[in-house]
Formats: structure tokens, C-alpha cells, sequence
């Protein structure tokens, strides 16, 4: 068990190491409404994403929370990269949603158009990306995403 977040122990909570502690009762870094405990926790955790919506949310709390292993994971393998460095001076603040185009449960692929904005020594700052996503043995994976306007 990982003193940091209360639950039970899984090889996930490994790769969380040197993630920052969320409070399981606190606002989910997403912002869809939940707690972190009944929102992105358990994805981060192991769970299985849903839908692309929800790992697109879900991998935007683990750069909120720099939750790498998270992120390597939830990565298609052809596109995942070697290594993933976060850059720490970077504080990512919240996400929007404009659109979603497939991904859900009776879904092989999906897009999520979205906005996530972030602070960093250079001001504030956001990324708009249409990210694309497909299942690979029923996971939604994040395959790679195009920077828009």
C-alpha cells in the first residue's frame, strides 16, 4: 500500500514514486466535477479507461501529477516513446473538452479535441491538441495527437 494515496496495492502505485501525493478527497486535476478517489484515481491506479474521453483525462492528471509510469503506459507501443521526462517547472492547471469523436466502449478508435492549460516561469500558457486514441488488447491507448491553431 502507498501511504500517499489509500487504497489497494497494485504495480501501478510503483511507477508512481515520484509523482506528487493527491488527496484522494480533494478535486480531481481534471476538473470534470469528482473527486480524485472516484475520477481519474482508480485509472491511475490500473483501471481500465472507459472511453478515450476519460484516458484523455486521466493522462492529463498524471501530467498534473507527474505520474510518468501512468503516462509510458497508457501509450500506444508504436508511438510510446523511450523516456518520458516531465518538465518540473511546468504546473499544468486544468483541461477543456471541445470534442469527442468516437471512443467509446463499442468503439475501436476515438479523437478528444482539447485544451490543457498550464503555468510556467515563462506566464501562462495552453496546449490545444486533437489527440487520437485505439484499443490495444480492449485498453484505450494514447496513439499521438495534432497540435491545432
Amino acid at each position: 500500500m502507498n501511504p500517499r494515496r489509500p487504497g489497494p496495492a497494485t504495480s501501478a502505485f510503483a511507477d508512481r514514486a515520484e509523482s506528487s501525493a493527491v488527496d484522494d478527497s480533494k478535486p480531481c486535476p481534471c476538473r470534470r466535477g469528482e473527486v480524485f478517489a472516484e475520477c481519474c484515481g482508480p485509472l491511475l491506479a490500473g483501471r481500465p479507461a472507459p472511453s478515450a474521453e476519460a484516458l484523455m483525462r486521466s493522462r492529463f492528471t498524471a501530467f498534473a501529477v507527474g505520474d510518468t509510469g501512468y503516462l509510458r503506459r497508457s501509450w500506444y507501443p508504436g508511438t510510446r516513446p523511450d523516456r518520458l521526462d516531465l518538465d518540473s517547472d511546468r504546473r499544468w492547471l486544468f483541461l477543456e473538452i471541445h470534442a469527442v469523436t468516437g471512443g467509446g466502449p463499442f468503439e475501436q478508435s476515438g479523437t478528444v479535441e482539447f485544451t490543457a492549460h498550464y503555468r510556467d516561469p515563462d506566464g501562462r500558457g495552453r496546449l490545444h491538441e486533437i489527440s487520437r486514441f485505439t484499443r490495444v488488447d480492449g485498453a484505450w491507448c494514447y496513439v499521438d495527437g495534432d497540435i491545432a491553431g
